[in-house]
């Protein structure tokens, strides 16, 4: 069960934005697989994509269309990932398409496709062509809700949320939904995520702040230490709020805003880390004191990609040894092992590289019996901080990738 979270409560609606949802049966009968998204006439779209060199179909594609024009619709199914499938899944992709222009009247490369579910099977294009009438006219701008739900595979809870910010008396709606519960180790973002805002930004801001807030928040966290072939975060302005243009991130008025939108990127990330498969904790490894950027978010990668670590958390074990072994083997040039120190939330059990003098276990398990943890590791080196935030891996987490494709 996802920890300390609850599926999104009613999501605004982003004027300029529809979206539409319908029952494809791609892979599973009679559930919610097949979502379509309208982006009305001056809609600007911002995107960042997976670095997993077997990138998928439907990323090639949407690389593509995106790099030619606007895009006027997103189309995403679950249940098949269109990985791995060569020049036919590029072939299968442009045939979906194709048949979503024809029912729009929009250029094929005015869509931008979308995949999420089992690596290497063939698309399966008749089901969703089949689909496509039915989520178009189920097209609304209230459909967050059931496209977060459209949107899920493992994920046991859809993930959205909304902000209402105000920029020079005028209000401004944020909403994005996320899905993603295993297979994430994102090297830009997460399996999918799409957030839309009535705020006016010129294309170069709104990628500039897309890329700003996806390094703060989806590039932050870790499940599992894969990243998957098919990971991509869009940030859609549709430009109806009564406003110039945003053309400066440093512009005093819309920090705010920039404040919402980072916010509203951390959670959809750490929602899915709270609902990583099999999780019964939430954990934030935070690294203080470091030399630099990389040495902080090397040791707390090391420290939460650790599957003795890992497994210590589900057991609710305070085996220390675990955290002091993986910082040990991070690979942090120069470190001083004599100047390091850990926490488990606010109980010290490592200081000046060896055990707390004050440390009792009676303590350190008390804060692992938490659902909520934060691991803190101060290297004494230097004055840079980072917070990874992680999951356990339990015996479910196994089960549900041991049986994914039966």
């Amino acid at each position: 069960m996802a920890v300390g979270i609850e599926p999104a409560k009613q999501l605004l609606p982003v004027p300029g934005i529809k979206l539409g949802v319908c029952k494809a049966g791609i892979r599973v009968a009679n559930r919610q697989d097949l979502v379509v998204m309208e982006l009305a006439e001056g809609c600007q779209t911002a995107a960042v994509f997976t670095q997993n060199k077997f990138c998928a179909a439907p990323v090639t594609i949407a690389k593509r269309h995106l790099a030619h024009q606007a895009p006027r619709y997103l189309l995403i199914n679950t249940g098949n990932a269109n990985a791995g499938t060569g020049e036919q899944g590029i072939r299968d992709t442009l045939r979906c398409c194709e048949a979503i222009a024809a029912l729009t009247n929009a250029e094929i490369s005015q869509i931008l496709p979308f995949s999420t579910g089992v690596i290497g099977e063939p698309l399966p294009v008749s089901k969703i062509v089949q689909g496509l009438p039915a989520a178009i006219q189920d097209l609304d701008e209230a459909h967050w809700n059931t496209a977060a739900s459209g949107i899920m595979t493992t994920d046991t809870i859809p993930k959205g949320i909304s902000k209402l910010v105000t920029v020079q008396g005028v209000p401004i709606t944020i909403t994005g939904i996320s899905k993603g519960a295993g297979m994430i180790r994102p090297n830009m973002a997460t399996m999918l995520a799409y957030v839309g805002t009535d705020a006016p930004l010129s294309p170069a801001v709104l990628q500039q702040l897309l890329e700003r807030v996806v390094e703060r928040s989806f590039n932050r966290i870790t499940v599992d230490s894969d990243t998957s072939t098919n990971d991509a975060a869009l940030l859609i302005a549709s430009h109806r709020a009564d406003l110039a243009p945003l053309e400066d991130l440093s512009d005093p008025a819309w920090q705010d805003f920039i404040t919402a939108v980072q916010d509203l990127f951390l959670f959809l990330a750490q929602a899915i880390v709270r609902d990583a498969e099999g999780a019964s904790k939430f954990v934030e490894v935070k690294v203080e004191n470091a030399a630099t950027v990389n040495d902080a978010l090397e040791v707390a990668y090391t420290v939460a990609h650790s599957p003795l670590v890992k497994t210590a958390l589900f057991a609710s074990d305070p085996n220390w040894g675990r955290i002091l072994a993986a910082v040990g083997r991070a690979r942090v040039e120069r470190l001083n092992v004599d100047n390091i120190a850990i926490w488990l939330n606010d109980v010290a059990i490592v200081s000046q590289g060896g055990r707390d003098e004050n440390y009792q276990e009676a303590a350190g398990q008390a804060e692992m019996d938490k659902d909520e943890l934060v691991i803190r590791i101060d290297l004494g080196q230097g004055d840079v901080s980072e917070s990874v935030w992680t999951s356990d891996l339990s015996h479910d987490y196994v089960r549900i990738n041991a049986e994914y494709r039966t």
